[in-house]
């Protein structure tokens, strides 16, 4: 690894839905008590990136900044242990290892990390904490938190607004940093109880096949789009325009992103993506690309995971992407294929004008500590979270997120590698979820990437609007859960051909009569007695 992108009955806090025993909790954090538990932001800036953020954009770095600047003057820790249960997607390192070891120096304290399977850390989860043991630290991502999760992290975890709300915070200067969206993010039953890793405004792209594509021009609108499928497809060559782009086509047609985000305000009224003409244009746009055969015929059979390959090996020409995987491709492609240019397509609203752009959860990782940890040890892993958030280009940074100079990474024109023994023991990343500074770009060993990203992303970010229920941790009542599920299907039939997308109206219909109105009024609820969350 040569680079690193650094990369939340009536509803008030959190009331019970099924009467007191049933342990099932909906609703969300209140909005308007939101300032008496979030941090204030205090921006570093320490370190200076070479392309900047524009509006909330991620900052850019080409280069690894010589000399690194520290961000924590000394040890936080005070010789505690602490016991801490992250996942791992990878093989777990030896305990004791010389990462670690080093890192605990660093910090003042031992951290004895307890890895678990990223794979099947859902599972884990629900096992820990329907015990009695809790580990002192637990790492919970977002797509984790099902089930009774959530009400276990508002039972079990500590409150850590005494120690970071308001100015409080200033005494973690890298904490500090952290945007707002990210802590509005963390706060479960109407306290800030997660630590969390930050996530780019924008996390999704139509990325297109610039070396192919020469000096075509590149698409601007819906029809631009469409008159790139005809020029470019040739299926006597095995070469389609497209791979499946129903989520970029979504941002294109301005629609709302799914729960808890897929309503908006019309005339004072709550209105659902499914009911709105956008979703309707959309549906029809994606159907014209299936009828005039400009997608990959494996797209178009669902099969998701080969998407990347189409894309490398030049059979399709645009696909849509977690913009995280961009580095990953470039630098798999740099060997096989010299020219490989993959570039990200700048989003456009149908008709070629400004797009609405709806801001991602601003945090996919949380980390919280355990109630039962007294207040000395609470205030010195906050400390340590403090070493964990320090920004690219720091000593701190260097230090967790590779290990040591020359035992677990060289240094050679300014790009650091891992060796073997960093591979082993400092890259399986377990550190990281302790705390995560801002999401930076950051790639000193593909400079012109860096240029590209944070460029594209700085491009999109004037067209970025925080959706009505922004940074808010809602869970809708069991009883709603499956009711958007027949939409999964019913938008695949019609953009494949199998439905039309008249059908939508009666599904819409069904959808209302079994439960949308009232899923409406309930959300309706939350905006009366919280306000919205953008």
């Amino acid at each position: 690894m040569a680079a690193v992108a650094v990369a939340g009955g009536v509803p008030l806090l959190a009331a019970c839905g099924g009467g007191s025993g049933s342990g099932s909790k909906e609703g969300t954090t209140t909005g308007k008590a939101l300032k008496k538990v979030l941090p204030n932001y205090v921006p570093s800036n320490l370190v200076q990136p070479d392309v900047a953020g524009v509006n909330g954009s991620s900052p850019g770095f080409t280069e690894l900044p010589d000399p690194l600047a520290t961000s924590v003057k000394s040890a936080p820790g005070k010789g505690s242990a602490f016991r801490i249960m992250t996942p791992l997607w990878g093989t777990v390192p030896k305990k004791n290892n010389p990462y670690y070891t080093a890192v605990n120096k660093a910090v003042g304290a031992t951290l004895n990390f307890d890895p678990q399977d990223g794979n099947t850390y859902q599972d884990k989860i629900g096992a820990v904490l329907a015990g009695s043991d809790i580990p002192d630290v637990v790492t919970i991502p977002g797509w984790n938190m099902q089930g009774q999760i959530r009400n276990a992290i508002t039972a079990k975890f500590a409150d850590l607004s005494p120690y970071l709300a308001g100015d409080a915070i200033k005494k973690y200067p890298n904490l500090a940093n952290i945007p707002t969206g990210a802590w509005q993010y963390s706060v479960f039953g109407g306290k800030l109880r997660g630590l969390p890793m930050p996530s780019p405004i924008l996390g999704n792209a139509i990325f297109y096949r610039k070396d192919l594509i020469g000096s075509g021009a590149v698409p601007g609108s819906a029809a631009d789009l469409l008159a790139f499928g005809k020029e470019y497809t040739d299926a006597k060559k095995k070469v389609w325009a497209f791979d499946d782009l129903w989520t970029c086509i979504q941002k294109i047609f301005g629609l709302l992103p799914d729960a808890p985000h897929y309503w908006q305000l019309e005339n004072g009224k709550l209105v659902h993506k499914i009911e709105t003409q956008e979703y309707r244009e959309a549906l029809d746009f994606a159907r014209k690309l299936h009828d005039g055969g400009y997608v990959h015929p494996d797209a178009e059979a669902g099969k998701d995971a080969d998407s990347k390959i189409r894309f490398t090996g030049g059979r399709v020409l645009m696909y849509n992407d977690g913009t995280g995987g961009w580095k990953g491709m470039v630098t798999e492609q740099a060997a096989a294929n010299p020219k490989f240019d993959m570039q990200a397509l700048d989003f456009f609203n149908q008709d070629g004008g400004k797009p609405v752009l709806w801001q991602d959860d601003p945090a996919g990782i949380f980390t919280f500590l355990s109630k039962t940890l007294p207040k000395a040890k609470i205030e010195e892993f906050l400390g340590i979270a403090d070493f964990a958030a320090a920004p690219y280009g720091t000593k701190e940074f260097m230090l967790t997120n590779y290990g040591v100079q020359d035992t677990h990474y060289t240094i050679k024109d300014g790009v650091p590698t891992f060796t073997p023994q960093g591979i082993q023991e400092a890259q399986p990343s377990t550190f990281l979820f302790l705390a995560s500074p801002p999401h930076t770009i950051a790639f000193p060993d593909e400079p012109q990437l860096v240029k590209d990203y944070a460029g594209w992303m700085a491009r999109q970010a004037p067209n970025v609007k925080k959706p009505l229920f922004f940074g808010m941790q809602i869970v809708e009542p069991q009883r709603y859960a499956s009711l958007y599920t027949p939409f999964d299907d019913l938008q695949k039939d019609i953009r494949r051909g199998r439905k039309k997308v008249s059908d939508v109206d009666a599904a819409v219909t069904t959808w209302k009569n079994s439960g949308g109105d009232k899923l409406r009024d309930w959300y309706q609820g939350i905006l009366d007695k919280n306000g919205s969350g953008n």
